[in-house]
């Protein structure tokens, strides 16, 4: 079995789209704890501005019923194809994995908007499991966004 991995999942929302979600995970990432309370606790820019290639951010968030920490780096932002890539630096997720990255990317089709996450990583050995749950708490997420955007308009 091997170490590296890359795990894609995907989920539309239709009623926030893609730009919406886009420019909120970016630039107002700190509002997530309001639109998914029982995941994202608190949000933290460490360094950097927001919506800018190299800004540091932390998050408290739940994960599997445990409370977590994540220290990230934000890069390879592009606004034009509404990505951005989160480099983990520090966190939980660094005592499984010895690298990790996620990414998202936003289609949009009209009114069909796709959120497609992927997650890239190197487990540290092969006992360590595949991070199928952490995938679902994204796609969850991004739901959750989606509900609580049309709750506002």
């Amino acid at each position: 079995m091997g170490l590296k991995g890359k795990m894609i999942g995907q989920t539309e929302i239709k009623g926030a789209g893609g730009d919406v979600f886009h420019e909120f995970i970016c630039k107002t990432p700190h509002h997530l704890a309001n639109a998914t309370p029982e995941k994202i606790q608190a949000f933290t820019l460490i360094d950097g501005g927001l919506g800018t290639d190299g800004c540091i951010i932390r998050w408290d968030y739940t994960h599997d019923g445990k409370a977590r920490v994540a220290k990230q780096i934000m890069e390879d932002i592009d606004h034009e194809k509404q990505t951005i890539t989160f480099k983990m630096i520090e966190g939980d997720l660094l005592d499984l994995y010895k690298t990790f990255k996620i990414k998202y990317h936003v289609d949009n089709k009209g009114d069909y908007n796709l959120i497609t996450w992927t997650l890239d990583y190197e487990k540290l050995n092969d006992d360590i499991t595949h991070p199928g749950t952490l995938l679902n708490f994204f796609l969850h997420m991004s739901e959750d966004f989606e509900s609580h955007h049309l709750k506002k308009a």
